[in-house]
């Protein structure tokens, strides 16, 4: 809606892990150089950890983007609460082997005789497992044990292991010593800093055609920091809603006073969310005694009617917005 207003060939700020938006911030960097290590050993075990949003997704994407076609076959798993069966199972079919009705015995043989095939047609099998904090502890085992599988003294699969933070616990516990052992590497990708935050702002509205409109203050990209922690996915829902909003107010300059705006509308929308505010006591002993009284609104009810008039103000001139558009190419038509 906003990109044409902007004079932009597409959202700058979507939620989809899309490479051609990855910004090499100084986390990022490393651990991108983390996966090229691994996969020029082409073994072992590849740890990505970070908080929701933290770009571990668009880090794979990137990466996999810039791969030799044809060396390598990659599969992509997102790991839900899986089992030990479940897992050879879903390993099975996201490499796009029969899985269903087989034994243990018959999951494992078939994946070792595609692996091997996979290896002397000259490829090397990858296995990005997303979400890994969800695996059980037997479902990490069960991958262990697939990294046991050689040719030679070739591996015959490599796996990239991408979870939040509490993965790490995982794999401290007694029973993953094994699996530590087969770690190539590990890195846990932090948030962005202030100027990595305006950077990676900047680098994705370039990516869409931006010179320069709308504009952002310093105090903008203060605001916009503190607000998102750093963290790319709060980042783009914030910076996303704060273009929808220069196109509605028709603004052209963001400043840090416009994405507190912005800001409290999220907050609110989050705030809705919630469990009910208790009633008041005074308002309680009111309508048990119906006397009149006078009695002031809590400030936490007065700010939430606030926050609504606020909302169906900028709601108004959307839905103008759109039914001058549609009756304009209705009058084309």
């Amino acid at each position: 809606m906003y990109e044409a207003y902007y004079h932009l060939r597409d959202k700058p700020f979507q939620l989809n892990p899309d490479p051609r938006f990855f910004y090499g911030s100084r986390g990022h960097k490393r651990a991108f150089s983390y996966l090229e290590y691994g996969l020029s050993l082409g073994e072992g075990f590849i740890i990505i950890t970070g908080d929701v949003g933290a770009g571990k997704t668009m880090l794979v994407k990137h990466l996999l983007k810039r791969l030799e076609r044809g060396h390598y076959l990659v599969a992509n798993l997102v790991s839900t609460q899986l089992d030990a069966d479940d897992m050879l199972r879903s390993v099975s079919a996201a490499f796009g082997l029969d899985y269903e009705h087989l034994s243990k015995a018959a999951l494992l043989n078939n994946l070792q005789t595609f692996l091997r095939d996979t290896l002397r047609q000259g490829r090397l099998a990858l296995l990005i497992v997303d979400e890994a904090q969800n695996l059980s502890a037997k479902a990490v085992e069960e991958l262990r044990m697939l990294s046991n599988f050689q040719e030679g003294e070739k591996s015959l699969l490599q796996s990239f292991l991408l979870g939040q933070p509490e993965f790490r616990d995982t794999l401290q516990s007694p029973e993953m010593q094994q699996l530590r052992q087969r770690v190539i590497a590990s890195y846990h990708l932090g948030p962005m800093d202030r100027d990595e935050t305006m950077g990676y702002i900047l680098h994705r509205l370039k990516t869409v055609g931006w010179h320069g409109n709308p504009s952002f203050t310093e105090d903008a990209f203060d605001a916009i920091h503190a607000f998102s922690g750093g963290v790319p996915r709060r980042i783009n829902t914030l910076c996303d809603r704060l273009l929808l909003f220069g196109f509605l107010e028709e603004r052209n300059q963001f400043d840090a006073r416009a994405v507190q705006e912005v800001i409290a509308d999220l907050k609110q929308e989050v705030h809705h969310q919630s469990a009910p505010v208790r009633e008041a006591p005074v308002m309680a002993a009111a309508a048990a005694n119906p006397v009149a009284v006078n009695v002031a609104l809590p400030a936490e009810l007065e700010e939430r009617i606030t926050q609504i008039e606020r909302g169906l103000t900028r709601l108004i001139p959307m839905v103008r917005k759109i039914l001058y558009t549609v009756s304009e190419g209705q009058e084309r038509d």
